[in-house]
């Protein structure tokens, strides 16, 4: 189960405290161990907001079911997959669907957080740049999803199945008594930040098996899709995000750096 955004921001208050206490000591280690707590501290209270402002958006619910309906007359309109004809050819498939629902319900948030780990004991000078996209796209994912929109599981009108409930594994609950927002599909932050983890460990690591991380991205678009928790554009809009949130970020270091380079002076 997710974390609270109250108590991950008494987990992060705590760490504060024990990092301002360990100022006082005198080790090897003591810087080491005060940046670790302060960065794992501000973590924490990204993701406290994160989870704050998600539960804000629980209570927009107003023209969620009018949205989706455009949203799926948009798909149709720009002759995209149709998420019906993916769920349906693997509906039936109990071992298939029980992967995908566990693999949607319980991945992003660890892969995030394994993500960040090894950038920061790792590749310490790419850490702070991979952060700072993260929090830019979960702020301008949470902006969109101040617009209610309802997933495909909503529509059995339509033919989609919702298969956390039918193989007993939803992280939503019956009649929307979950953990998380039902409304606020558009976008998918799962693919947004499947795809940081994907675009983060292809782009750093030199390893070659680093490709193999993105079965992750991919894993998570099948399994947001299959199990009628997102539309397909809920995707796409997520990575746009990411796109605006990266360009956002270079436009300002190359601004900074103009800033900071001297000027010449004439004779």
């Amino acid at each position: 189960m997710l974390l609270s955004w109250q108590t991950a921001l008494k987990m992060a208050a705590a760490l504060i405290a024990i990092a301002l206490s360990a100022t006082r000591v005198r080790h090897r280690w003591t810087p080491a161990f005060i940046a670790t707590a302060k960065e794992l501290s501000l973590v924490l209270g990204l993701y406290a907001l994160w989870q704050y402002a998600h539960d804000l958006a629980v209570n927009k619910t107003a023209g969620a079911m009018e949205h989706a309906m455009w949203l799926w007359n948009l798909e149709r309109s720009m002759h995209l997959p149709s998420e019906l004809s993916l769920q349906r050819a693997l509906i039936d498939h109990k071992l298939i669907m029980q992967f995908l629902n566990v693999y949607y319900g319980g991945m992003h948030v660890p892969a995030v957080g394994i993500l960040l780990i090894w950038l920061f004991f790792r590749h310490r000078e790419r850490y702070s740049r991979v952060r700072t996209s993260l929090a830019l796209m979960i702020a301008g994912c949470l902006t969109i999803q101040m617009i209610p929109m309802a997933p495909p599981r909503f529509f059995p009108d339509l033919g989609f199945v919702d298969a956390g409930l039918r193989y007993g594994l939803s992280v939503y609950g019956r009649g929307g008594s979950g953990m998380s927002n039902q409304l606020a599909a558009m976008p998918s932050q799962h693919v947004g930040w499947a795809l940081v983890v994907g675009f983060a460990a292809v782009t750093i690591s030199t390893s070659k098996w680093r490709w193999l991380v993105l079965l992750h991205p991919v894993l998570t678009i099948l399994s947001v899709t299959a199990t009628a928790n997102h539309w397909w554009l809920d995707g796409v809009v997520a990575g746009m995000v990411l796109a605006v949130a990266y360009g956002t970020q270079r436009g300002v270091a190359v601004i900074r750096a103009r800033l900071r380079a001297p000027v010449a002076v004439l004779q």
